[in-house]
């Protein structure tokens, strides 16, 4: 009689665990990993920070500063997205604007930072001459900086020329439809047109200067789902590089729009097979195409699967609140602290409950929408 053998592996591997397996969107390597290196050459303290980082392990008490930050100059929108919590706030604004004088306190009190991003809940360009210096000022520390816009105020003032020449490393633009109805539908407010023509305008003024730094950015869903291919012709007629996909939507930690964003996410609709054809296609376009997926809850069940942010990095809104991540993006939500005080608010006592929550499993309401709630202590909920 044949000795048993193990059942063969299944034909097909669950998408999730597929998906995961797809190239994400990441940075020219070379120079990010340079630019970390002179990060840290430059500043002892930052190196001795990093070490500190390096050699931590996560507890409600750390032992270094930040890494990583979000800043957001500007909580103020000249769109009202359908996706996108600014829709709700009067006259598309939450708050008052950051200051330069603002901003350059933080950076230097945050002398452990080797890259941010500089953008949170508004268009950043609507900061002006002051988002620019910003960058620039970022820069002169040698810490990297990516930042995130609507595109549609590059032809202004040659903002297209300034963002380029501030020395950013990465500028990601949203294009969330191939098509003016589409694109207009969802980006609510927006020209297609124009930002069409500004795309254009900042890719061949960047690319004359032998520069790679934007990034067409798409937020797939329900209304732009049936265009998925498309992008891929557009992101190439329009001078980029590199078109990356994000997969699902954010519920910004309030249930309002976890229900409105549920209803319209398709992470489950994009297959793998769809997947590798976009990035055939945009092989044969000389594009690099990657993935974006949240789709990959974090766990508690070990230290090293919880959210990172707790740990390593803040969000800082545009009134100077601590706020902890991108994904929530409004201290009315959950605030952490006054950014003024950033050092000592990083490890006081809310800052150390709100990681021993995570720690113990007692995931807080606005971040229960990154993580797999299904094993959960009960108490989490």
């Amino acid at each position: 009689m044949p000795p048993e053998t193990a059942a063969p592996p299944p034909a097909i591997e669950p998408r999730e665990y597929r998906r995961t397996q797809l190239p994400r969107p990441k940075p020219d390597p070379f120079a990010y990993r340079w630019n970390r290196w002179v990060a840290l050459a430059s500043s002892p303290r930052r190196l001795a920070n990093y070490a500190r980082y390096l050699r931590a392990r996560r507890a409600p008490l750390v032992h270094h500063l930040p890494i990583k930050m979000d800043i957001e100059n500007v909580s103020r929108c000249n769109f009202h997205c359908t996706m996108c919590q600014v829709s709700d706030w009067p006259k598309l604004q939450r708050a008052a604007d950051m200051s330069l004088d603002d901003f350059k306190r933080l950076i230097d009190s945050q002398y452990g930072l080797v890259e941010i991003k500089i953008q949170g809940m508004g268009e950043p360009t609507l900061g002006g001459d002051a988002y620019f210096a910003m960058i620039r000022y970022a820069r002169s520390k040698h810490i990297w900086v990516r930042t995130t816009t609507n595109a549609s105020l590059l032809h202004l003032n040659d903002n297209y020329k300034k963002l380029i020449d501030s020395g950013v490393n990465e500028v990601q633009i949203s294009i969330d439809g191939a098509t003016q109805p589409t694109y207009e539908k969802i980006r609510r407010g927006g020209k297609f047109d124009k930002v069409v023509e500004n795309c254009k305008l900042i890719n061949g003024y960047a690319n004359a200067k032998g520069l790679l730094r934007t990034r067409m950015w798409t937020v797939l869903q329900r209304d732009n789902l049936q265009e998925f291919f498309d992008f891929i012709p557009l992101g190439h007629a329009m001078g980029f590089k590199r078109v990356s996909f994000a997969m699902n939507l954010n519920d910004w930690g309030q249930d309002r729009w976890q229900t409105a964003n549920a209803a319209v996410t398709v992470e489950d609709s994009v297959s793998h097979e769809m997947a590798e054809d976009a990035i055939r296609r945009g092989r044969a376009l000389g594009l690099d195409v990657g993935f974006w997926n949240n789709t990959s809850k974090y766990t508690t069940d070990r230290p090293e699967h919880l959210c990172a942010w707790p740990f390593e990095r803040a969000y800082v809104s545009s009134d100077l609140r601590i706020v902890p991540c991108c994904m929530i993006g409004n201290p009315e939500v959950l605030d952490l602290g006054d950014a003024k005080e950033f050092t000592g608010e990083w490890n006081a006592e809310t800052y150390q409950e709100f990681r021993r929550a995570h720690l113990e499993g007692r995931i807080p309401r606005a971040c229960q929408g990154c993580y797999d709630m299904r094993a959960h202590h009960p108490e989490a909920a």
